[in-house]
């Protein structure tokens, strides 16, 4: 069974794993907002997130920042160059206002993980801002995008949706936070550094109650929305209650990442079996 061992640690450190996330959180959007996100724009951002983490994750020991895919493993390499062709070629699909956004989320994770100057660090060593500024790309990739490329107008629902998900995002990151604990750099001051590990629990089971209470304020509001939100916030703060400070290996790079793959399927369920 060694050869299925190989599949799955190139299945996530290729990022495919992380990008069935980003597509999960894409069907997501579209049944809390109701509307129909097209395939283009699905295969579009599950094969443009594959190397974009990829390079993100090549350059996360800021060694060959510029050049991070080009000194990688070289099968994650042309994976990732594929995965770009595949990009491309969908996103010559979706409207010019679409592609606008892609562009300005694409800025932000270029300067996430390249200096604007070469005598600076990367935004990815600003401690709280780097959280922010990953958790409104995903935000803004899974929600305000898939709007964007329907011509749905951004109303208040799609607002309220899109701090819900920054939300979602936030708290999710917590067990990466907390598992890179012990190897970021003090003057990061990151969130568990700043706070300690219990408090950062308590700060992500108050923005999982924000969040969830979040929904009743949007105007259109359906029962299954009701429901799938509401095991979105109990599982996440089980998560943080249960999160245990040494993880296995894979627990936030796999377990972690799949919630929203979870929550998807939950919802696809529900919405088939009525």
């Amino acid at each position: 069974m060694q050869w299925a061992g190989k599949i799955f640690d190139f299945y996530v450190k290729a990022s495919i794993h992380v990008s069935l996330a980003v597509v999960s959180f894409l069907f997501l959007s579209s049944c809390f907002l109701n509307i129909s996100v097209p395939n283009s724009l699905y295969l579009f951002i599950f094969f443009g997130t594959i190397p974009a983490y990829n390079f993100i994750k090549q350059t996360r020991g800021g060694q060959n920042q510029y050049f991070g895919l080009l000194s990688g493993d070289k099968t994650i390499r042309w994976f990732s160059v594929l995965s770009l062709t595949f990009a491309a070629y969908f996103g010559t699909q979706l409207t010019a206002n679409t592609m606008m956004g892609v562009l300005i989320l694409a800025v932000l994770a270029v300067f996430y993980t390249i200096p604007i100057f070469p005598s600076r660090k990367t935004l990815r060593h600003s401690g709280i801002i780097k959280v922010f500024i990953i958790a409104f790309v995903w935000a803004g990739a899974t929600v305000l995008l898939p709007v964007i490329e329907v011509q749905h107008y951004l109303s208040w629902d799609v607002w309220i949706e899109t701090l819900q998900r920054l939300l979602v995002i936030l708290v999710l990151m917590v067990p990466f936070e907390i598992r890179d604990l012990g190897v970021d750099p003090n003057e990061m001051m990151t969130i568990p550094q700043r706070l300690g590990i219990r408090k950062t629990r308590r700060l992500g089971i108050i923005l999982c109650l924000i969040g969830f209470l979040l929904t009743f304020m949007k105007d259109e509001l359906l029962a299954y929305e009701v429901l799938g939100k509401s095991i979105i916030s109990l599982s996440l703060i089980g998560l943080l209650v249960w999160l245990p400070e040494k993880q296995h290996r894979y627990f936030a790079s796999f377990w972690v990442e799949a919630f929203p793959v979870f929550w998807a399927g939950f919802l696809w369920g529900i919405l088939n079996a009525v």
